[in-house]
Protein backbone atom coordinates (compact mmCIF):
# COMPACT_ATOMS: atom_id res chain seq x y z
CA UNK A 1 0.00 0.00 0.00
CA UNK A 2 1.51 3.27 -0.72
CA UNK A 3 2.50 5.81 1.82
CA UNK A 4 0.05 8.71 1.74
CA UNK A 5 0.50 11.80 3.68
CA UNK A 6 -2.63 11.59 5.72
CA UNK A 7 -3.23 15.77 5.35
CA UNK A 8 -2.09 16.13 2.41
CA UNK A 9 -4.91 13.17 1.27
CA UNK A 10 -7.83 14.90 3.26
CA UNK A 11 -6.60 18.37 1.96
CA UNK A 12 -7.62 16.86 -1.89
CA UNK A 13 -11.02 15.14 -0.61
CA UNK A 14 -12.00 18.48 0.64
CA UNK A 15 -11.39 19.90 -2.19
CA UNK A 16 -13.16 17.42 -4.48
CA UNK A 17 -16.32 17.36 -1.82
CA UNK A 18 -16.51 21.44 -2.27
CA UNK A 19 -16.70 21.13 -6.41
CA UNK A 20 -18.53 18.51 -5.80
CA UNK A 21 -21.61 20.08 -3.24
CA UNK A 22 -21.37 23.16 -5.88
CA UNK A 23 -22.08 21.02 -8.69
CA UNK A 24 -24.98 19.70 -7.03
CA UNK A 25 -26.40 23.06 -5.65
CA UNK A 26 -27.18 23.20 -9.25
CA UNK A 27 -29.01 20.01 -9.88
CA UNK A 28 -32.68 20.95 -8.56
CA UNK A 29 -35.02 20.24 -11.25
CA UNK A 30 -37.33 17.08 -11.01
CA UNK A 31 -38.73 15.11 -13.87
CA UNK A 32 -40.29 11.89 -14.91
CA UNK A 33 -37.35 9.97 -16.46
CA UNK A 34 -36.86 7.97 -19.73
CA UNK A 35 -34.65 5.11 -18.93
CA UNK A 36 -33.56 2.73 -21.26
CA UNK A 37 -31.72 -0.66 -20.21
CA UNK A 38 -29.95 -1.74 -23.63
CA UNK A 39 -27.28 -3.59 -24.77
CA UNK A 40 -25.60 -7.64 -25.24
CA UNK A 41 -24.97 -7.86 -21.60
CA UNK A 42 -26.74 -9.59 -18.67
CA UNK A 43 -28.43 -7.39 -16.20
CA UNK A 44 -30.91 -5.30 -18.23
CA UNK A 45 -34.15 -6.36 -16.62
CA UNK A 46 -32.56 -7.09 -13.09
CA UNK A 47 -31.61 -3.21 -12.67
CA UNK A 48 -34.75 -1.87 -14.10
CA UNK A 49 -36.51 -4.10 -10.94
CA UNK A 50 -33.98 -2.61 -8.73
CA UNK A 51 -35.76 0.52 -9.10
CA UNK A 52 -38.97 -1.18 -9.37
CA UNK A 53 -37.95 -2.67 -6.18
CA UNK A 54 -37.05 1.03 -4.81
CA UNK A 55 -40.30 2.39 -5.32
CA UNK A 56 -42.62 -0.37 -3.71
CA UNK A 57 -39.40 0.27 -0.51
CA UNK A 58 -40.93 3.87 -0.13
CA UNK A 59 -44.54 3.11 -0.88
CA UNK A 60 -44.57 4.74 -4.17
CA UNK A 61 -47.15 3.47 -6.64
CA UNK A 62 -45.49 1.43 -9.71
CA UNK A 63 -46.36 -1.11 -12.17
CA UNK A 64 -44.97 -3.78 -14.40
CA UNK A 65 -46.00 -4.50 -18.28
CA UNK A 66 -43.75 -7.72 -19.65
CA UNK A 67 -43.68 -7.45 -23.42
CA UNK A 68 -41.85 -11.18 -24.37
CA UNK A 69 -41.27 -13.57 -21.11
CA UNK A 70 -44.54 -13.33 -20.16
CA UNK A 71 -45.06 -17.19 -19.79
CA UNK A 72 -41.77 -17.44 -18.00
CA UNK A 73 -42.21 -17.13 -14.54
CA UNK A 74 -39.01 -15.70 -12.40
CA UNK A 75 -38.42 -14.71 -8.85
CA UNK A 76 -39.29 -10.83 -9.51
CA UNK A 77 -42.86 -11.34 -10.66
CA UNK A 78 -43.22 -14.30 -8.10
CA UNK A 79 -42.32 -11.76 -5.08
CA UNK A 80 -44.40 -8.76 -6.56
CA UNK A 81 -47.55 -10.91 -7.27
CA UNK A 82 -47.63 -12.32 -4.25
CA UNK A 83 -46.85 -9.60 -2.08
CA UNK A 84 -46.78 -6.26 -3.82
CA UNK A 85 -49.88 -6.50 -6.10
CA UNK A 86 -51.85 -4.19 -4.75
CA UNK A 87 -48.65 -1.36 -4.76
CA UNK A 88 -47.46 -2.60 -7.58
CA UNK A 89 -49.75 -3.97 -10.81
CA UNK A 90 -47.59 -7.15 -12.75
CA UNK A 91 -48.71 -8.01 -15.98
CA UNK A 92 -47.32 -10.51 -18.18
CA UNK A 93 -48.17 -10.22 -21.59
CA UNK A 94 -45.74 -11.59 -23.58
CA UNK A 95 -45.81 -15.63 -24.74
CA UNK A 96 -42.02 -15.89 -25.01
CA UNK A 97 -39.16 -15.22 -27.16
CA UNK A 98 -40.23 -15.14 -31.42
CA UNK A 99 -38.03 -18.34 -31.71
CA UNK A 100 -40.37 -20.13 -29.26
CA UNK A 101 -44.06 -19.00 -30.46
CA UNK A 102 -43.07 -18.94 -34.35
CA UNK A 103 -46.55 -17.62 -35.11
CA UNK A 104 -45.69 -13.13 -36.03
CA UNK A 105 -49.36 -12.07 -35.64
CA UNK A 106 -50.09 -14.01 -32.68
CA UNK A 107 -46.32 -11.86 -31.41
CA UNK A 108 -47.71 -8.56 -32.91
CA UNK A 109 -51.31 -9.18 -31.50
CA UNK A 110 -49.57 -9.76 -27.61
CA UNK A 111 -46.84 -6.66 -28.35
CA UNK A 112 -50.16 -4.12 -29.25
CA UNK A 113 -51.88 -4.82 -26.32
CA UNK A 114 -49.32 -4.86 -23.95
CA UNK A 115 -48.23 -1.27 -25.22
CA UNK A 116 -52.27 -0.25 -24.74
CA UNK A 117 -52.28 -1.44 -21.25
CA UNK A 118 -48.21 0.29 -20.67
CA UNK A 119 -50.05 3.64 -22.44
CA UNK A 120 -53.08 2.71 -19.85
CA UNK A 121 -51.36 2.81 -17.25
CA UNK A 122 -48.56 5.61 -18.09
CA UNK A 123 -51.52 7.88 -18.27
CA UNK A 124 -52.45 6.95 -14.65
CA UNK A 125 -50.55 10.03 -12.68
CA UNK A 126 -50.98 7.95 -9.54
CA UNK A 127 -48.50 5.49 -10.60
CA UNK A 128 -44.70 7.22 -10.23
CA UNK A 129 -43.28 4.29 -12.63
CA UNK A 130 -43.95 1.97 -15.17
CA UNK A 131 -41.68 -0.76 -16.34
CA UNK A 132 -42.06 -1.68 -20.12
CA UNK A 133 -39.37 -5.20 -19.74
CA UNK A 134 -38.24 -6.47 -22.68
CA UNK A 135 -40.33 -3.69 -25.15
CA UNK A 136 -36.82 -3.31 -26.88
CA UNK A 137 -37.57 -6.39 -28.41
CA UNK A 138 -40.76 -5.93 -29.83
CA UNK A 139 -39.84 -2.65 -31.10
CA UNK A 140 -36.77 -4.73 -32.96
CA UNK A 141 -39.07 -6.81 -34.78
CA UNK A 142 -41.58 -3.92 -35.71
CA UNK A 143 -44.05 -5.65 -33.50
CA UNK A 144 -44.79 -1.67 -32.54
CA UNK A 145 -44.05 1.21 -34.40
CA UNK A 146 -41.34 2.47 -32.55
CA UNK A 147 -42.46 6.80 -34.04
CA UNK A 148 -45.62 5.91 -31.62
CA UNK A 149 -43.88 5.06 -29.11
CA UNK A 150 -41.34 8.01 -29.20
CA UNK A 151 -44.55 10.40 -29.75
CA UNK A 152 -46.74 8.82 -26.88
CA UNK A 153 -43.89 8.86 -24.43
CA UNK A 154 -42.53 12.85 -25.23
CA UNK A 155 -46.46 13.93 -25.71
CA UNK A 156 -48.38 12.34 -23.66
CA UNK A 157 -46.30 11.07 -20.69
CA UNK A 158 -47.01 12.90 -17.33
CA UNK A 159 -44.48 15.27 -16.28
CA UNK A 160 -43.37 13.51 -13.54
CA UNK A 161 -44.08 10.17 -14.29
CA UNK A 162 -40.99 7.76 -14.72
CA UNK A 163 -40.98 4.97 -17.90
CA UNK A 164 -38.32 2.31 -17.82
CA UNK A 165 -37.51 0.21 -21.03
CA UNK A 166 -35.61 -2.85 -21.41
CA UNK A 167 -34.29 -4.95 -24.07
CA UNK A 168 -31.27 -5.50 -26.24
CA UNK A 169 -31.21 -3.38 -29.61
CA UNK A 170 -32.76 -0.59 -28.69
CA UNK A 171 -33.96 1.93 -31.73
CA UNK A 172 -31.72 5.23 -32.16
CA UNK A 173 -35.27 7.40 -31.44
CA UNK A 174 -35.73 5.92 -28.34
CA UNK A 175 -31.91 6.65 -27.07
CA UNK A 176 -32.36 10.03 -28.47
CA UNK A 177 -35.22 10.76 -26.09
CA UNK A 178 -33.87 8.88 -23.11
CA UNK A 179 -33.00 11.08 -20.33
CA UNK A 180 -31.11 7.86 -19.14
CA UNK A 181 -29.65 5.11 -21.17
CA UNK A 182 -27.25 1.92 -19.99
CA UNK A 183 -25.63 0.03 -22.39
CA UNK A 184 -25.04 -3.62 -20.57
CA UNK A 185 -21.47 -4.67 -22.43
CA UNK A 186 -21.08 -8.59 -22.22
CA UNK A 187 -17.65 -10.00 -21.25
CA UNK A 188 -18.34 -13.37 -19.80
CA UNK A 189 -21.32 -15.37 -19.60
CA UNK A 190 -21.74 -19.20 -18.27
CA UNK A 191 -24.09 -19.80 -20.99
CA UNK A 192 -21.14 -20.21 -23.18
CA UNK A 193 -19.43 -22.70 -21.11
CA UNK A 194 -22.61 -25.19 -20.90
CA UNK A 195 -23.98 -23.86 -17.95
CA UNK A 196 -27.90 -22.97 -18.15
CA UNK A 197 -30.02 -20.23 -16.61
CA UNK A 198 -30.66 -21.11 -12.94
CA UNK A 199 -33.25 -20.39 -10.43
CA UNK A 200 -32.22 -16.96 -8.46
CA UNK A 201 -29.74 -16.06 -11.00
CA UNK A 202 -31.42 -15.55 -13.92
CA UNK A 203 -35.04 -15.76 -13.29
Amino acid sequence: MANIDPARHNMKMAKKKAARDKIMATKTEKKGLIVVHTGKGKGKSSAAFGMIFRHIAWGMPCAVVQFIKGGMESGEKKLITEHFSDLCPFFAMGEGFTWETQDRERDIEMAQAAWAKAKELILDEKTSMVLLDEINIALRYDYLDINEVVKFLTEEKPEMTHVVLTGRNAKPELLEIADLATEMELLKHPFRSGIKAQVGVEF
